[in-house]
């Protein structure tokens, strides 16, 4: 029996441009996904995978010794995750010895880019006693401040370093938390698409130095004029990176407190600032799923 749990992230500063070694705030939230082994005696091994309103949303049968698939309700899916735990048997080749059943189940929207991929991946990594960074880049490819989210239990700073990670834990709890709230921009982005299609040459010394400099004052700022002012330079700079427009010049150019873009640009969710009764705004235009930032976020260390 193995019972294992990973949160789901958020990245607040540095998409992109962690790729390429800048230092970024990213936040485990409060959500993520757990995954539950029971051996059998058996040669096979049948994964059940439910969502976050317990309906089963897939399932595979897979060959032990081969980890062939047996049969599948999605074919695409079955093979990505055929990928992950071939990678992870020949990181140990006694993982998965023994068949038996797999139950996972997701505490958010899998459409929301909270990390449906990066909790499984660190729970398979877990659960086959295997190093989950290195499963990631073998397997997904990204920067893996995703997988750190994962363990994490509360907001870190990540950096890769000559291609390995380093976290450091720290204490963001800005005083103004309360007027902060994510805002679902109603169509998923594949990160994974975003990630490849990034040009990490085009990233200079002196922009890793302002998005450090950045992440630094976001992360200590007590004032929400100033952070505010602090995520307006941020997209200027990550906007001009990627030849695209900031969110709210695209979208919301009226609203009257500020909006950043989180992870992939153009899509899962943005950080608004703004009270009670700015959250209307975005409903009323359509984007019904608003979430408090103390209901998304892990803030103890």
């Amino acid at each position: 029996m193995a019972s294992l749990y990973s949160h789901g992230k958020v990245l607040l500063t540095s998409e992109y441009v962690v790729l390429a070694g800048a230092k970024a705030l990213a936040l485990p939230c409060t959500k993520g996904q757990s995954l539950h082994y029971e051996a059998q005696e058996s040669k096979t091994l049948r994964w059940e995978s439910y969502d976050w309103k317990n309906y089963l949303w897939f399932e595979v049968h897979f060959e032990c010794s081969t980890l062939k698939i047996i049969q599948t309700s999605d074919p695409t899916v079955a093979k990505r995750l055929q990928q992950i735990l071939q990678v992870a048997r020949s990181e140990n080749n006694l993982f998965l010895s023994q068949g038996g059943v797999v139950k996972t189940h997701l505490e958010f929207d899998r459409h929301w880019g909270l990390g449906s991929s990066s909790t499984l991946l660190v729970n398979i990594a877990n659960w086959a006693e295997v190093n989950a960074f290195s499963l990631g880049e073998k397997t997904f490819g990204g920067s893996g401040y995703d997988i750190a989210c994962g363990s994490a239990k509360g907001p870190i700073f990540y950096t890769r370093v000559n291609e390995f990670p380093k976290i450091i834990p720290v204490e963001f709890t800005p005083p103004f938390a309360d007027e902060l709230f994510f805002v679902y921009l109603n169509q998923k982005k594949n990160s994974q698409q975003a990630v490849q299609a990034f040009e990490v040459s085009k990233v200079t010394p002196s922009l890793i130095t302002s998005l450090n400099t950045l992440t630094d004052a976001i992360a200590t700022c007590k004032e929400l004029k100033e952070f505010e002012a602090y995520l307006i330079q941020h997209e200027q700079l990550i906007g001009k990176l990627i030849g695209q427009k900031p969110i709210k010049e695209k979208l919301f150019n009226e609203y009257k407190g500020v909006i950043k873009s989180l992870g992939a640009w153009g899509g899962d969710f943005v950080l608004a600032t703004g009270n009670e009764a700015a959250k209307s705004y975005f409903k009323e235009k359509g984007y019904t799923t608003v979430i408090p930032y103390r209901e998304m976020c892990l803030d103890r260390i």
